[in-house]
């Protein structure tokens, strides 16, 4: 074999592309036959409205080392690619590319809006397709789905007539969250709330009976032309009077009631609350409570109806605060206004200030379905990494409320409900109906409302395999095995999929949820378009590679932790990927003219049986790290087994082979060497994937592809516990004397004597012995002695380890009273470091103000100061002798 088949220089571009077109062609990608058990995933699909971020990139990434693990340990292993439909966020483009162009949507019609809406899918699709497979995504692109295809509407429609048919969904007249900007009810969950400067209003409602008058506090004055009613704590001795009594509700002609219940905090305000059951939740249950009127003041565009005086009548929300409070003014009842910091609940798509407004909608009744998806929490049929997010869990579905599922919108799925023109009849079926069951009328219109996009994702799971068909994959690969998802999605999508699943297949959709962190900037910040601190993962694999993103993503990945990165950070993955590249082209230039010998008939020399069980250690300490999604710990293994045992020790050690006269030595040793290197690709090939598969090609006597190869097993026939001991204390002696000649600027390549002094007893005497040869290569010495007899130390300075102790003459080499200057000017220098640093320590003043890790710090550099300090002294205690 030729050197030349791998180039010197590294360079991801040169077979990226042609790697993942080969695993595509050769369908890699696709479950095996195996009889194990599979393992699955089902990608938490990615909205159909613009280009996937870092975030995205972290999670997909992640889900693909968990992948190409599992296909390599010989599961037969899947993972569902597929794309949501985001009904809210794709309307709002759509309507935005329609408006640019000048067309509204209404002019437009449903139909022809729902067709442009298909093209910026596909659009959208394709780009997203694009980064996933870019980024080294081995899903099985053949069975992609898509939330609104055929099969998942089929599930769709299945799954709301069932739930209708079991009374968990019903139509009702309820207080909804309203998005004037987008024109649609939202979900609790689907309303974010921040904190805005507003006022809080105080003015008078006079009594009815002109006996008195009673003050009111608002931070929304223009709703009081929806009051039903005036509410006090029963317990308010300053109310307790007016209890029974009716007020004149100002600017308006009606009379309403002052009313007692305990929900009103006597502290709050001043103990009196206006009562607008149609436009506060609160009020909301106060009012039924006490059977009061519900009258909805708002158009669907936020702009005043026709349920208020006509002057009001069009205003916006705000035209509507300003004209109340001026008329307020006006007649003499208006007091005053304060600054008031308040919580105000915010679309999640658009940012438009939510309106509570009373709205016939479609819900799902949760309560039931939340009782099963919680004992299947505490039977630990589903299991959060890390456990913290199951209190989160426990939360929100132990204070879970009905599920507004219906949407104002084109775009998603119809909500399979119709109405009989003729006779008014609700028909809920699977199938569009012919005629009405009741009369008989063709006349029959669909609801014009879709489902919330939710309501197809809470299914993803089961209805990407098939349901309600009952298909081969659904039996074999449901429930699926692992989700990875970001927390902000726990209530939205995890949990609803748990009760969805539970619901309709009686079982949880898989057991592992593996939440993974926030990717944030380097000093913290959430990445975001607003702060201009993103990163596009498609620009770091132009600049570094898949490789390089992948693995540094993978290494910094710490269970319940945030990533903090910016573009230097992946130079650790780019350089790692280098250091493979590398060694692996120094081992194939060796490879040439040589007879490789088969692993079996290979005879382990010593060295050899400690690289073997190293990479046995690390193999157990990757599979353990995996096991429980220590996704850090498990590349970590990987990069310090391949950088530090393999390229730093065992490849510098097998030079003493490679370089010898002996034929058969060096055919031995650099077949134990591509043995070795191509154990070593198969464990970095999750999270290095392109480039571990594109070396494993060019190795002798290998075949097949390395994504579906054997992962390394732990074997018992690699444990040498004993061997890798004495190896130990080998390299605890070449650190030592690297250090003395690092600490005396000795270079590298000038020889020094070295003696080094074996105790009695010592328990690697005999494997030092064996290795003279070795200590001698890796210390760069010619004059190197091995003894039990206690040397003469002048002209030396002294390594000490355990059972020995390494005796380098330096006098030679150095200028030994010029050393010693530098030495004490060091020594002081550290000296008076630690006594800066003391000072500080001892300083109430800071102690009592610093933050607990700022002190810590301290702490650790006065001991670093010490003990370099003592190390000085030491070394000039030695020159001196």
């Amino acid at each position: 074999m030729s050197s030349s088949e791998m180039p010197k220089a590294f360079n991801p571009k040169d077979f990226e592309d042609r790697i993942y077109a080969y695993w595509m062609e050769s369908g890699s990608f696709k479950p095996s036959e195996s009889e194990k058990d599979p393992f699955v995933i089902v990608i938490p699909p990615p909205n159909v409205t613009g280009v996937l971020h870092m975030g995205h990139g972290l999670n997909n990434i992640l889900q693909d080392v968990l992948i190409r693990y599992h296909r390599m340990k010989g599961r037969p292993t899947l993972w569902v690619p597929g794309t949501d439909h985001a009904g809210i966020a794709t309307q709002n483009i759509v309507e935005k590319k329609l408006r640019a162009r000048g067309i509204d949507r209404h002019e437009l019609g449903r139909e022809k809006f729902v067709e442009e809406t298909w093209k910026v899918k596909e659009e959208h699709h394709t780009i997203i397709k694009k980064q996933l497979q870019k980024i080294g995504s081995s899903c099985d692109w053949s069975r992609e789905r898509f939330t609104l295809d055929d099969g998942c509407s089929k599930a769709v429609r299945e799954v709301f007539v069932g739930l209708y048919e079991r009374g968990l969904v019903y139509k009702g007249n309820y207080l909804v969250n309203w998005c004037p900007s987008c024109g649609t009810a939202l979900a609790d969950d689907e309303v974010e709330h921040h904190e805005v400067n507003g006022k809080m209003y105080h003015y008078h409602y006079l009594l009815e009976d002109g006996s008195g008058k009673i003050e009111i506090a608002t931070t929304r004055p223009e709703t009081m032309l929806g009051d039903s009613a005036v509410a006090v704590n029963p317990e308010d001795d300053r109310y307790k009077a007016l209890v029974g009594k009716n007020v004149r509700l100002p600017l308006t002609d009606r009379i309403i009631p002052i009313i007692a219940d305990s929900y009103v905090s006597m502290e709050f305000g001043t103990g009196a609350v206006k009562i607008t059951p149609a436009h506060d939740p609160n009020d909301w249950d106060i009012g039924n409570r006490h059977n009061l009127e519900r009258i909805n003041i708002l158009n669907e565009n936020a702009t005043l109806n026709n349920n208020v005086p006509e002057k009001y009548r069009g205003m916006d929300v705000k035209t509507a605060r300003k004209a109340v409070v001026e008329d307020l003014k006006a007649e003499g009842l208006y007091l005053s206004d304060k600054d008031h910091l308040h919580q105000v609940g915010h679309c999640y798509r658009c940012n438009t200030i939510v309106e509570p407004y009373l709205s016939k909608q479609w819900f799902v009744a949760m309560k039931q379905m939340a009782g099963k998806a919680i004992s299947a929490w505490e039977k630990e049929e589903v299991i959060f990494y890390p456990r913290k997010w199951e209190n989160t869990y426990k939360h929100w579905m132990t204070t879970i409320r009905d599920w507004c599922i219906s949407r104002q919108l084109w775009w998603g799925h119809r909500i399979p409900v119709w109405y009989c023109d003729d006779c008014g009849e609700m028909i809920v079926a699977r199938e569009e109906p012919k005629v009405c069951p009741k009369c008989g009328s063709n006349a029959l219109t669909q609801d014009s409302d879709v489902l919330d996009t939710w309501f197809s994702s809470w299914l993803w799971p089961f209805s990407t395999m098939g349901w309600p068909d009952k298909t081969d994959d659904l039996s074999r690969y449901f429930p699926t095995s692992t989700l990875v998802t970001g927390y902000d999605i726990i209530f939205f999508w995890v949990a609803r999929m748990i009760m969805a699943s539970l619901e309709f297949q009686g079982k949880v959709p898989f057991r592992d949820i593996y939440i993974t962190g926030l990717v944030r900037d380097k000093t913290g910040r959430k990445m975001s378009k607003s702060l201009g601190n993103g990163l596009d993962p498609l620009e770091i694999v132009d600049e570094y590679g898949a490789d390089a993103l992948k693995f540094t993503m993978t290494f910094l990945s710490a269970q319940g932790q945030d990533i903090l990165i910016d573009t230097e950070s992946f130079k650790l993955g780019s350089k790692f990927a280098n250091k493979v590249w590398n060694a692996s082209r120094y081992i194939m230039m060796n490879v040439e003219g040589r007879n490789i010998i088969a692993f079996e008939q290979i005879e382990l020399k010593e060295i050899d049986k400690w690289i073997l069980h190293r990479l046995n250690e690390s193999i157990k300490a990757g599979d353990e790290a995996l096991a429980v999604y220590r996704f850090n710990d498990f590349a970590q293994v990987g990069y310090e087994f391949f950088w530090n045992d393999f390229c730093d020790w065992y490849i510098e050690a097998s030079k003493l082979s490679l370089y010898s006269k002996d034929e058969g030595e060096k055919d031995r040793a650099i077949s134990i060497l591509v043995y070795v290197l191509e154990q070593s690709l198969k464990m970095l090939h999750p999270y290095l994937s392109f480039i571990t598969e594109e070396i494993y090609q060019k190795l002798p006597q290998t075949d097949g592809a390395l994504i579906t190869a054997e992962y390394p097993e732990v074997k018992d026939a690699w444990s040498f516990p004993e061997t890798a001991d004495c190896f130990s204390l080998l390299q605890d002696l070449i650190r030592g004397i690297r250090t003395l000649r690092s600490e005396f600027t000795i270079p590298p390549e000038k020889k020094i004597p070295v003696t080094v002094f074996m105790a009695e007893g010592f328990r690697a005497e005999s494997f030092f012995t064996s290795h003279e040869a070795l200590i001698a290569q890796l210390v760069n010495t010619d004059e190197l002695l091995l003894t039990t007899v206690k040397p003469d130390p002048s002209g030396s300075v002294a390594a000490a380890g355990t059972g020995f102790e390494a005796f380098v003459y330096i006098r030679e080499v150095i200028d030994i009273e010029k050393e010693i200057v530098k030495l004490r000017k060091e020594k002081d220098k550290m000296e008076k470091m630690a006594g800066q640093t003391s000072g500080k320590l001892g300083n109430e003043k800071f102690l009592s103000n610093a933050p607990e890790d700022v002190i810590e710090k301290e702490k650790s550099k006065l001991a670093e100061f010490k003990e370099r300090a003592e190390k000085i002294s030491f070394y000039i205690a030695e020159l001196e002798k």
